[in-house]
């Protein structure tokens, strides 16, 4: 396991940190912290084995949030050192204070004892934006070339985003915390274009996003050889497969689609700002609202959803969250009843639960920290349940794989999905692929349906860089494990169809 880039830890932080909370210490401040984040991200992308995109760019940034005279006051610089933290720290009180009057509710922050001094990296091998371009491009054009010399492949586009954040947080009830996480996402999409009719059909891998390093497309994580070696098959039976009959079907979902479903129909529908109405930017507010807790029949009783700010290879996982609060795992529901939600500090002591459960992230130094998502994960049977036997239990019915669009109503509880490939399940065999695709229901209908999950040997974590929400918009890295699942009489448009085509 790597450790902290010597660069980050050379900036004399502690040196900064003890200026700020001196300073908010002396303005009588109930409450301050500080963080100091260096992200660097790196793009790039090769479009038929040529390079179209390189992108590497390093952000580095501090701020100071406070709550004085029960409000927020936070302030931000790129400007390091003992002289600037102090400053920072005198604006974010000057903000508390002249706010604070407008008021209705005053802010408080559920307690979290201090943790002392931590230091923790997340679990990788290789720093991936260490490693060569030349290298990079290497990798991808061997993999285009591999794929473009198939008939059945017109056109490749390889890439791969890595992100390496480094995160420094002290605190005046003394914690500090110097966190590394790493990141990496590899995606190939080949397409196929038929010259007479110029239609064309695209096939993307299913590799997810995972917090590890270059090993990632070179050795442990994923087997890429299979799958790009497949990828041409799946597409040619794509390009030859019958448009799919709207109907009800019993589903087959494979986790490389339903981790998606999670997130929106679940992972954000438990974060309670939003169950309170408080949070309705990029993504809506939720049905599942406070009242509802421990009473909401959301599934069937194979339905246990966990969040998880601790498990390995995590994109959320961290140590220490953005407010101090170590990181937790923590039920959500529990035999298809809801019996959680996310919390921040503010949203936990104002809502009257003891402690936040460690659910608070800025994007950068140079934004407050908002209440983000953990990794929220469908736990697997106890029993070795396979996908084949998942799929025997269907006569007639749909296996569905990939991820590709999806629509969801804002409040979390109508939705519809589509993905990257589908097959046609007959009397508990696969016989050929469908298209044109999309499963649509109502949350709890769809969770309700769920018969069976597959066991551990069936369980992936997916997940995405990019979850958005709040105003100005913040990104967050989220996972999503889950295992196969069987859903029963679930309904299935035909995409062609509805759009007219």
């Amino acid at each position: 396991m790597a450790g902290q880039s010597d660069s980050f830890q050379d900036l004399r932080l502690d040196e900064m940190a003890a200026a700020a909370l001196e300073a908010a210490g002396l303005a009588g401040c109930d409450s301050a912290s500080v963080r100091v984040e260096q992200t660097r991200s790196q793009l790039l992308t090769l479009r038929d084995g040529r390079v179209e995109t390189s992108l590497d760019e390093t952000s580095l940034g501090a701020s100071c949030r406070v709550v004085e005279e029960g409000s927020f006051g936070f302030a931000a610089t790129v400007e390091l050192g003992a002289d600037a933290g102090a400053g920072l720290a005198r604006r974010a009180v000057a903000t508390a204070r002249a706010t604070s009057q407008a008021l209705r509710r005053r802010v408080e922050l559920a307690p979290e004892e201090p943790h002392g001094r931590v230091e923790w990296v997340s679990s990788y091998e290789i720093d991936p934006v260490d490693v060569p371009l030349q290298e990079k491009v290497e990798l991808l054009g061997t993999w285009s070339d591999r794929l473009l010399a198939s008939p059945e492949v017109d056109h490749v586009t390889a890439s791969v985003r890595a992100v390496v954040e480094d995160k420094y947080y002290a605190d005046l009830a003394g914690t500090t915390a110097i966190q590394r996480r790493v990141r990496i996402h590899p995606t190939v999409e080949i397409l196929s274009v038929d010259p007479q009719t110029g239609e064309f059909e695209t096939m993307r891998t299913l590799a997810p996003p995972a917090g590890r390093g270059w090993e990632y497309l070179v050795g442990t994580g994923w087997d890429f050889e299979i799958e790009l070696a497949e990828l041409p098959g799946h597409l040619a039976e794509k390009r030859q497969a019958l448009s799919v009959e709207a109907g009800h079907y019993d589903l087959v979902i494979d986790p490389s689609n339903l981790w998606l479903t999670i997130h929106e129909s679940i992972g954000h529908a438990t974060e309670l700002d939003r169950a309170m109405g408080y949070e309705a930017a990029m993504a809506g507010t939720s049905f599942a609202t406070f009242d509802k807790l421990g009473s909401l029949r959301y599934g069937s009783e194979v339905m246990n959803i966990r969040a998880d700010r601790t498990v390995e290879h995590g994109l959320s996982t961290i140590a220490v969250d953005d407010e101090g609060v170590e990181g937790q795992s923590f039920d959500l529901v529990i035999d298809g009843v809801l019996r959680g939600y996310q919390l921040d500090r503010r949203i936990a002591a104002e809502m009257g639960f003891s402690r936040s459960n460690g659910c608070a992230y800025a994007e950068s130094a140079l934004q407050t920290p908002i209440q983000r998502m953990a990794n929220v994960s469908l736990q697997p049977a106890r029993d070795e349940v396979t996908l084949q036997d998942l799929i025997g239990a269907v006569e007639s019915g749909i296996y569905v794989v990939g991820d590709k669009s999806w629509s969801i109503d804002m409040q979390r509880h109508n939705f519809q999905f589509t993905g990257q490939r589908f097959f046609s399940i007959e009397n508990g065999r696969l016989t050929g692929q469908l298209k044109d695709v999309a499963y649509q229901a109502r949350t709890t209908d769809f969770w309700g349906s769920m018969e069976a999950v597959g066991g551990s040997s069936t369980y992936v974590l997916g997940g995405a860089f990019n979850c958005g929400k709040g105003q100005p918009m913040q990104s967050a890295p989220v996972s999503h494990g889950c295992p196969a699942a069987l859903f029963r009489q679930v309904n299935v448009l035909n995409t062609k169809a509805e759009s007219g085509r």
